[in-house]
């Protein structure tokens, strides 16, 4: 880290935007079993530093219990965050590397890394996405989604490669697309390629056909989706 400050600027923000997935998800559960992952902490580990039933956190992931509210869910990512610190900040410097001036920019709407690679094919099937063209026997590491607008009027040149986080074998879903040409302007002329594109929105005969021949020519499987970004979050949280 580079200050105390920027520390805790980072972990600040890093909190509300847990905290904003959470509670407006359609699932937050599912959403809540996600970033406890990302941090690599067992429910048993959670509800440790909680003093509470491992049955508790489970039952909250798996929406047997009703959904926790704001106090409660505060209370997790608390833990999560101070368990983090105790091993030594491991997901917190690698968010801060990830994003670290990308973290809060409206036009990124999610980031997540996995704890293991996932095939596309795997990805695909929980997002109900069409492939254009490439091949699905592609190894998926996260996936960040993208306000394909916002990304246009909000992101600057050399914030462009934050958006690949810890690996650039992710997958780059862009929401808000009209015909999916922009997106694959912008990777064409980036020095890294991510391990797949999805254009959310939009059927797969509409997509620009520049973009898929970008797409072809950069060797990168380009598929869409129908799923609004809200239930792409859900849908993804599952993995």
């Amino acid at each position: 880290m580079n200050s105390e400050g920027e520390f805790s600027n980072i972990r600040g923000l890093l909190a509300e935007k847990i905290a904003g997935e959470i509670t407006l998800s359609q699932n937050p559960g599912e959403t809540l079993r996600k970033w406890r992952r990302n941090f690599g902490i067992s429910q048993t580990e959670l509800s440790n530093y909680l003093g509470i039933s491992p049955s508790v956190i489970s039952d909250y992931e798996s929406g047997r219990r009703r959904s926790p509210g704001i106090l409660i869910v505060s209370k997790i990512i608390d833990a999560l965050l101070k368990i983090d610190e105790l091993r030594g900040c491991n997901v917190l410097r690698a968010y801060e590397s990830m994003f670290g001036d990308m973290v809060g920019l409206s036009a990124i709407c999610s980031v997540c890394e996995y704890a293991r690679p996932v095939t596309l094919a795997e990805f695909m099937a929980e997002i109900d996405a069409t492939l254009i063209c490439g091949s699905t026997d592609v190894q998926i590491n996260g996936y960040t989604i993208i306000d394909s607008i916002k990304a246009i009027l909000e992101l600057l040149p050399e914030q462009f490669y934050k958006i690949y986080g810890r690996s650039t074998a992710r997958a780059l879903i862009f929401t808000g697309v009209t015909r999916g040409r922009s997106p694959l302007v912008a990777i064409r002329v980036s020095n890294l390629k991510p391990g797949a594109v999805i254009l959310q929105g939009i059927e797969a005969e509409r997509v620009d056909p520049v973009a898929v021949k970008i797409a072809r020519v950069e060797n990168i499987p380009l598929l869409t989706t129908l799923l609004s970004p809200e239930e792409l979050s859900s849908s993804l949280s599952r993995i």
